[in-house]
């Protein structure tokens, strides 16, 4: 069972940077595609970047392009959603997930088999 952890989340003012960081368990995690989505009350989870298990490969939305920035360690079972240039509107529960099967990273929430508990990120005008 692969577990996720994810922390770095806070209160930041607008323009700030937060750097959101998900271990992932155990050492098979490291050769899964990693996504983070976000979810804000009231409204459907959002897909914001994903990371192919090599690090080669990486997809943003295009609400984050040019803001944020996925990484992953050289182990590979650590990511980082490193968020510049905040915004309020980019206040959610950011959750980050892992996909088992090789091939395209993917956009939809349905692919991904496992989920981490999220971390807050709120972000004030």
């Amino acid at each position: 069972q692969v577990q996720l952890v994810e922390s770095g989340g806070g209160l930041v003012q607008a323009g700030a940077s937060l750097r959101l960081s998900c271990v992932a368990s155990p050492r098979t995690a490291s050769t899964y595609a990693m996504g983070w989505f976000r979810q804000a009350p009231g409204k459907e989870r959002e897909f914001v970047a994903a990371i192919t298990w090599t690090g080669g490969g990486t997809l943003y939305a295009d609400s984050v392009k040019g803001r944020f920035t996925i990484s992953r360690t050289v182990t590979k079972n650590t990511i980082y959603l490193q968020m510049n240039s905040l915004k309020p509107e980019d206040t959610a529960v950011y959750h980050c997930a892992a996909d088992s099967a090789r091939g395209s990273i993917k956009r939809a929430g349905d692919e991904y088999e496992y989920w981490g508990q999220g971390t807050q990120v709120t972000v004030s005008s």
